[in-house]
């Protein structure tokens, strides 16, 4: 007898998460100099991590003997005082993904709906399958969430919605009057998750308190990954009504988060300077990439969709050719179909220098 034959079924049928490829991976298959490799697949943030974040990180390794606080009481502090909620409105987690799946083991049973749009982030997905619930996928429009379709496909049988705005893959985000409408239509029993990834990216991202205040069932979700540069670490966080939050405790499990990585993250959350740089780096970024697309979109087929986050979504025919010969070149940028894209890559946005380079590389993969 083999494992195969003692497996649950659906874990049988599971998909596998492509993350994108490291430096030393492509340097090492490909026999080139890792230095001269520049990665723009995993929307990391190009300026490196949040130099109080990275001193909090050192200091606390002088303690890594030691367990860390299971409850990770001071961060949940900082986090209670930012967002003007109480701590135990709080949960942290090995990055928001395990804030995701401990989801699916609080509230998702084998035939549960869950509603998401179609393409984002393909964890919601991977999730909803793991505990045997089904997705529910709704295709986006012009590559934007569609809410009035989302709520058209929620029936009895749905349990829960996802939607995270600014999206990943592209880079769209629904506006927060209607995002805030759009919770709201939601009937009894639906749990609303809004996943804020990208949302420090935005000049005012939505604020979904008030529906906290109005004790309706929405958790929301974010990450140091992004823009506080703490990929490494793995920490994340969500938040809403406390009654929601203290049923994900009994799913979690003890020391989810390291000691070193909370250390990180409550140095981070002090470093307003490295968020406010981080953010006019991104923004002209951002710039420099449709600039540069749109003058290459004068002579070859390409085309960017106008994001709001930390990279962008380039149409290019065949993208799969374009990705080989991007990362033979040294460029490592995220081919889209695994999100059933195969006309698309998606590029994170770099430093000025990273972002030319990608272009000009694009360039010589047209000539």
């Amino acid at each position: 007898m083999k494992f195969s034959d003692l497996i649950k079924p659906h874990i049988a049928k599971q998909p596998i998460y492509e993350p994108g490829r490291p430096i030393e991976t492509v340097a090492r298959e490909l026999g080139l100099n890792p230095k001269e490799i520049i990665k723009l697949a995993s929307n990391e943030n190009p300026l490196g991590a949040s130099p109080r974040g990275l001193a909090a990180a050192r200091e606390a390794l002088q303690e890594v003997h030691r367990y860390p606080d299971g409850g990770c009481w001071f961060l949940l502090e900082k986090l209670a005082a930012r967002h003007q909620l109480g701590t135990g409105q709080f949960i942290l987690g090995n990055g928001s993904n395990e804030v995701i799946e401990l989801l699916g083991h609080t509230f998702l049973n084998e035939g549960d709906e869950v509603v998401m749009g179609t393409p984002a982030f393909i964890v919601y997905k991977l999730v909803t399958l793991l505990f045997g619930a089904i997705p529910v996928e709704v295709p986006l429009q012009n590559h934007r969430h569609d809410l009035a379709a989302m709520r058209a496909a929620v029936t009895k049988r749905t349990k829960m919605v996802f939607l995270p705005s600014p999206n990943n893959p592209t880079g769209t985000a629904n506006e927060a009057g209607e995002i805030l409408e759009f919770a709201r239509s939601l009937p009894e029993g639906v749990i609303f998750v809004f996943d804020e990834a990208y949302a420090e990216y935005l000049p005012k991202p939505p604020d979904l308190r008030p529906l906290i205040e109005e004790g309706r069932l929405v958790i929301c979700l974010r990450t140091f990954s992004k823009i506080f540069g703490l990929a490494g670490f793995r920490i994340g966080y969500g938040y809403g009504p406390e009654e929601g939050i203290q049923l994900l405790h009994r799913a979690r499990q003890p020391f989810n988060v390291n000691a070193i990585a909370q250390a990180a993250a409550i140095g981070a959350l002090g470093d307003e300077e490295f968020l406010q740089r981080s953010r006019t780096e991104n923004a002209a970024g951002l710039v420099q990439l449709e600039k540069g697309i749109a003058r290459l979109s004068e002579h070859h087929p390409v085309e960017m969709v106008p994001s709001k986050g930390n990279f962008v979504m380039v149409r290019i025919d065949d993208a799969l050719t374009c990705f080989a010969a991007l990362q033979k070149a040294g460029v490592i940028c995220r081919p889209l179909a695994p999100y059933g894209l195969t006309d698309f890559l998606r590029v994170s946005v770099g430093t000025e220098s990273e972002n030319e380079r990608f272009l000009d590389v694009l360039e010589d993969y047209f000539q």
